[in-house]
């Protein structure tokens, strides 16, 4: 996973571009974009970037985060929808995130390598307990599609 507290000097985030992200800047807010992913980074009082949402799937042009709900992992979206994450989501952010991490010369380690890292897991079938409903946990709706 990223270190969140990681900062990137601008020339580093300027040659995202040349590297064939797609990179938006509004107002010390960057967004970069590639193979359906995307991350943000925002500029610090010390006049560099730091990542403020790390490398996800875009679904519909928002942020999604990934879930682990223990029969099958999902993205949500801020506004509480949920869509199971198919192998070339994963495939893509893996691929996004290695990318990233080379262009910024962040490194990459092995154990980082192995799998996809959710950003939430509740998956506990305890009745009574939280997770017991996973939907209601993370605070999703249906779709009427029964995912």
């Amino acid at each position: 996973m990223w270190n969140i507290n990681e900062r990137f000097r601008k020339t580093a985030i300027d040659s995202l571009a040349a590297l064939g992200f797609s990179v938006g800047s509004t107002r010390g807010v960057v967004r970069a974009e590639k193979y359906g992913c995307g991350v943000e980074f925002r500029i610090a009082s010390d006049s560099q970037y730091q990542i403020t949402i790390i490398p996800t799937v875009m679904l519909r042009g928002q942020f999604t985060r990934l879930w682990d709900a223990g029969y099958q992992k999902f993205l949500l979206t801020d506004d509480g929808h949920k869509v199971p994450a198919m192998a070339h989501h994963l495939a893509n952010l893996r691929k996004f995130n290695e990318e990233l991490r080379t262009a910024l010369g962040v490194p990459t380690y092995y154990n980082e390598s192995l799998g996809s890292v959710s950003q939430i897991s509740v998956y506990d079938r305890v009745k009574g307990r939280p997770g017991a409903v996973p939907d209601e946990t993370v605070g999703v709706h249906g779709t009427g599609s029964g995912h």
